[in-house]
């Protein structure tokens, strides 16, 4: 399967919920996983950093993530099912948005509900930077970007003044 590109801010993609995915077996869903995976892959050696990637950064208007964490796997048709009341601050990066960081509140813990790539029914519960992952990328299954949930007007830098 091919390295797909990841669209970029300004793609009107980006901004439309995901369907759900009805067949996990079908080789649409499938081949979506491996772009997913490949197109992670690639990100991460280009430039040293990535655990997740969503359908729709590639142009895939499915509700499927892949993530690289504890192995690399799917997660089909997510839904964070609970929510901790506590939230944090933090400088979310996306692969959508090159260079831009934004400052953001999230859930400090989540659970959520999802099927394998083998169709099997799952559950996590994530904390901290794990939680914040996960709800960014449902996000984006949600047509939601980080710029969506930006604090306020002055929550934008450049990566280079954030982690330089």
């Amino acid at each position: 399967m091919p390295i797909r590109d990841i669209l970029i801010l300004g793609n009107s993609q980006l901004w439309q919920p995901s369907a759900l995915v009805t067949e996990i077996q079908a080789r649409t869903t499938q081949d979506t996983i491996r772009d997913l995976a490949e197109t992670l892959a690639n990100f991460r050696t280009e430039n040293g950093f990535g655990r997740a990637i969503a359908a729709p950064q590639i142009g895939a208007q499915q509700r499927i993530i892949y993530t690289n964490v504890n192995g690399g796997f799917a997660l089909i048709n997510p839904v964070i099912t609970s929510a901790s009341q506590e939230l944090f601050e933090l400088w979310d990066d996306c692969f959508s948005l090159p260079n831009l960081m934004v400052r953001v509140k999230r859930h400090v813990e989540i659970t959520v509900d999802f099927t394998d790539q083998n169709g099997v029914a799952q559950s996590l519960t994530l904390q901290n930077d794990l939680s914040e992952l996960f709800q960014h990328e449902i996000d984006h299954l949600d047509g939601i970007l980080a710029t969506d949930r930006a604090i306020d007007g002055r929550s934008f830098a450049m990566r280079s003044e954030i982690r330089g």
